[in-house]
C-alpha cells in the first residue's frame, strides 16, 4: 500500500495548469509507461525466441524496420513522459503521438497491411487525442491512422514480396476501415465534447462561487469594521454627553484644592493635625477627579473586542461616578445590587456602553428630573443574570416600543438623535448570547431588561482573560 501511495503521489506531482489536464495526467503517464514497458518486453521476447544476438547482422529489412519502430515507440513514451513531467502536458502528448504514428507508418510500409496483426493501438491513440488534446487533434490522428492503413495496403500491392494483390483487392477493406474508425472518432468526439462542456460549466460555476465567497468575505470584514467603528462612535457620543458634568466635577475638585491651598497659612497656625486633615481632603478630591478621568480615558479607547469574566455588580459600582456626570444633577442614579457576585463573560466596555446608552436615553426622557434605577436580579436556576434599567420619564407607546431597537429609528427632533444607540445595544446583547426587552407606557417611565448568561467556572476550564485597560 505504501508503494502504491508513493507511486500515486509521484504521478500527481506532474505540474499542470489546467484542471482538465490535472484529471488526465495520472492516466496519461501510466499509459506511456505501460506502452514503453510492453514494447520493451515484447521485443526482448522476440529476440530471445527468433533473433539471437549472433544473428543480428542477418536481419531482413522488415525486421530492422520493426526493431526501429519499437525503439521509436520506447523513445516516444520516454520523451513524452519527460516533457509532461517538466510541465508541458499537451506538448509531451503531441510528441508521443507524432513519433508513434510515424513508427506505425514505417511499420506498415515495410510489412504491409495483410500480415499486420489485429492491434487496438490506433483506437487508443484516437481516444488519447480526443480526450486530452481536443477534437482538432482527434481528426488529425484519425487521418494519420487511415494514411498508415492505406500505406500498408499500397505496399502489399506494389513493392512487397509475391504474391501481390491488385490495387482493388489491396484496398478493398479501406472503405470499411474509414467508416469504422469514423464511427469511433465521432463517438469519442461527441462524448468528450459533452464532458468538456459540462466541465467548463462546472469550472465557470466554481469560479463564480469563489468570487461570490470572496465578495461575501470582504463584505463581512467591512461590516465587522463598520460595527467596531459604530461602537466606538457611541462611546465617544456617551463621553461627549458626560463632558459638561465631568468639567463641573473637576471644577469642584479644583475649587476644593485651591480652597485648602488658600488656607495654608491658617492651617499652619492650627498645627500639624489641621494640615494633615487638609491634605487628606485634597487627596480625596484629587482621587475623585482621577478616577473619573481614568474611566473616561479607558472607556474611549478603541480596543479589539475582548471577552472577560467580571462581576456585573462591581462594574455598575465603578460606573456610577460616570453615570452621575451623564445624568446631571436633577436625575438621581439608584443602585440595587445583591450581595452575591454576578459573574458574566463578555467585553466589559460593551457592557458599560449598554448601560451608558440606555442612561443617555433615560436622561432625555426626564427633562424635569427623576430617578434612574439599576438593579441586578439573582440568576434563576444558575442560568442568567437580569439587569433592569428603569427610569421615571415620559415613557413610550406600544408602537414606539416595537421599533425602538431598529437602526436609525428615533422619536427625537432632528439633530438630537441618530437612532443607532439602542440598535447597537441590542446587537451587543445578542453577540453576548443574551436577550433584551423593553416595558413602557406613556407617562409611566420605561424599563429595559437585559438577560446575560452567568459564567460557569466549572464549565469553562480556559484561563480568564485579564482586564488590561482598567
Amino acid at each position: 500500500m505504501n508503494l502504491v501511495r508513493t507511486a500515486r503521489d509521484w504521478l500527481d506531482r506532474a505540474p499542470t495548469s489546467s484542471p482538465v489536464d490535472r484529471l488526465n495526467a495520472r492516466f496519461i503517464q501510466i499509459l506511456m509507461i505501460g506502452l514503453g514497458f510492453a514494447t520493451l518486453l515484447s521485443r526482448l521476447y522476440f529476440i530471445a525466441i527468433h533473433a539471437p544476438a549472433d544473428a543480428l547482422g542477418s536481419m531482413t529489412v522488415d525486421q530492422v524496420t520493426d526493431l526501429g519502430s519499437d525503439l521509436a515507440v520506447m523513445a516516444a513514451t520516454l520523451g513524452g513522459l519527460i516533457v509532461v513531467r517538466r510541465g508541458h502536458f499537451a506538448r509531451g502528448i503531441q510528441l508521443f503521438l507524432s513519433i508513434y504514428l510515424l513508427a506505425l507508418m514505417a511499420n506498415f510500409a515495410t510489412t504491409g497491411y495483410r500480415h499486420a496483426p489485429l492491434d487496438p493501438t490506433p483506437t487508443l491513440l484516437l481516444a488519447v487525442a480526443g480526450v486530452v488534446l481536443g477534437r482538432r487533434t482527434l481528426w488529425v490522428v484519425y487521418s494519420a491512422v487511415l494514411a498508415a492503413f492505406a500505406l500498408g495496403q499500397l505496399a502489399d500491392a506494389l513493392w512487397l514480396a509475391e504474391p501481390r494483390p491488385s490495387l482493388a483487392a489491396a484496398f478493398h477493406v479501406l472503405p470499411m476501415l474509414v467508416i469504422a474508425y469514423l464511427l469511433v472518432a465521432f463517438a469519442i468526439d461527441s462524448t468528450t465534447r459533452a464532458l468538456r462542456t459540462m466541465l467548463a460549466e462546472a469550472i465557470e460555476r466554481s469560479d463564480a462561487l469563489a468570487a461570490a465567497n470572496c465578495r461575501l468575505k470582504q463584505e463581512m470584514e467591512e461590516r465587522e469594521r463598520t460595527q467596531h467603528q459604530l461602537i466606538h462612535s457611541q462611546k465617544l457620543d456617551a463621553i461627549g454627553r458626560a463632558a459638561s458634568g465631568v468639567a463641573h466635577d473637576v471644577d469642584n475638585v479644583l475649587s476644593v484644592i485651591l480652597g485648602y491651598a488658600a488656607q495654608r497659612e491658617q492651617l499652619a497656625d492650627l498645627g500639624t493635625n489641621a494640615l494633615l486633615t487638609a491634605m487628606e481632603g485634597m487627596e480625596l478630591a484629587a482621587l475623585r477627579a482621577l478616577s473619573i478621568s481614568r474611566k473616561l480615558l479607558n472607556f474611549s479607547r478603541e480596543d479589539i473586542i475582548d471577552n472577560q469574566v467580571f462581576d456585573a455588580g462591581d462594574a455598575l459600582r465603578e460606573l456610577e461616578p460616570l453615570l452621575r456626570q451623564l445624568l446631571g444633577r436633577y436625575i438621581q442614579p439608584v443602585l440595587r445590587l445583591p450581595d452575591a457576585p454576578m459573574p458574566v463573560q463578555l467585553d466589559r466596555s460593551a457592557f458599560e456602553l449598554m448601560v451608558l446608552n440606555i442612561a443617555a436615553n433615560a436622561r432625555d426622557a426626564m427633562p424635569d428630573g427623576g430617578r434612574f434605577t439599576m438593579s441586578l436580579d439573582a440568576p434563576r436556576h444558575g442560568s442568567t443574570v437580569t439587569l433592569a434599567l428603569a427610569d421615571t420619564g415620559v415613557g413610550m407607546s406600544d408602537d414606539v416600543c416595537a421599533k425602538v431597537f431598529e437602526p436609525f429609528y428615533t422619536t427625537k427632533p432632528y439633530g438630537h438623535g441618530t437612532g443607532i444607540g439602542l440598535s447597537v445595544v441590542a446587537a451587543m446583547v445578542r453577540a453576548a448570547q443574551g436577550s433584551i426587552d423593553v416595558c413602557s407606557a406613556p407617562g409611566e417611565g420605561s424599563q429595559f431588561l437585559i438577560s446575560l448568561p452567568v459564567h460557569d467556572e466549572n464549565a469553562c476550564a480556559a484561563p480568564q482573560v485579564s482586564i488590561t485597560n482598567r
